[in-house]
């Protein structure tokens, strides 16, 4: 069986290949992971946030995944830097960062989803971290892609568990 390559456009596949903020965050304030079991894509995001303004001085990534994952969270990174918590969290959606990188194959729909999920859920545990009461613009209920998130790390988890036992009978 072969395997066709996936028409990625130009920007996408410079991103792929010369990510931008890609790497471990030392002092980040936050951190957040999120990940598909489905296709084995996993994102660490740092952030650093100015305490007082609640800007986001700083973004990088951590990356297990496609190209399509790679440059997601590359652009994601880039299009935050200098907002604020609100405004990311309101601004940065996953049609905006397909958007920003010029489009991706609808089957790479989720790396998109997967790098805002991976912000929104810094951002709320930001707030979760320091025992801040969520402000009005952070709703109380997870976002769409928070939750896509949320459900693969809970499907790799159950999976994890599953095949722990068939492992330790294997021993």
């Amino acid at each position: 069986m072969s395997r066709i390559p996936l028409p990625y456009n130009p920007k996408v596949m410079d991103l792929f290949r010369n990510p931008k903020n890609l790497g471990k965050m030392e002092d980040a304030t936050v951190v957040a992971v999120a990940g598909n079991p489905a296709c084995g894509d996993m994102i660490t995001f740092y952030l650093k946030i100015n305490e007082q303004t609640q800007v986001i001085e700083k973004a990088q990534f951590e990356s297990y995944g496609c190209a399509a994952n790679i440059a997601t969270s590359s652009i994601v990174t880039e299009m935050i830097k200098g907002l604020t918590l609100e405004k990311a969290w309101i601004d940065i959606t996953w049609k905006k960062v397909t958007d920003e990188i010029g489009g991706l194959p609808s089957v790479k729909f989720h790396c998109g989803v997967l790098a805002v999920g991976a912000l929104k859920r810094a951002i709320r545990l930001y707030f979760d971290q320091k025992s801040i009461a969520y402000p009005s613009w952070l709703s109380k209920e997870h976002t769409f892609e928070e939750k896509q998130a949320l459900e693969e790390e809970e499907l790799a988890k159950t999976l994890s568990k599953r095949m722990k036992p068939e492992a330790e009978k294997q021993q």
